[in-house]
């Protein structure tokens, strides 16, 4: 997991990771457990994250569609890359080099 894998890049800029699954309680910690995330996964399972960024059930697979939003520290979408397909995901340093400073 890329992600993971950078998590100590992200923490040197000051941001966080916050994964959102639009599954319940109980798989988003199995996902935790397998992935072995040092971030948060938190539960949507009524999407309603997801139906409020605009991405749920957006590939019309009744899923989130792979989304990265940056927000900065007022609350405010400063970058974001919404998946054309389940691959469609950008590279972390993309997400890295779009992080305010």
């Amino acid at each position: 997991m890329d992600l993971q894998n950078r998590y100590q890049d992200f923490q040197n800029r000051r941001a966080e990771i916050i994964a959102v699954a639009v599954q319940n309680r109980a798989n988003a910690q199995k996902m935790v457990t397998v992935t072995g995330a040092a971030f948060p996964i938190l539960a949507d399972p009524d999407h309603v994250a997801a139906d409020a960024f605009g991405v749920f059930n957006l590939l019309g697979d009744g899923a989130a569609a792979p989304a990265v939003f940056i927000i900065n520290q007022t609350g405010q979408i400063v970058w974001q890359h919404i998946g054309q397909n389940s691959n469609d995901r950008p590279a972390v340093q993309a997400i890295l080099d779009n992080l305010p400073d």
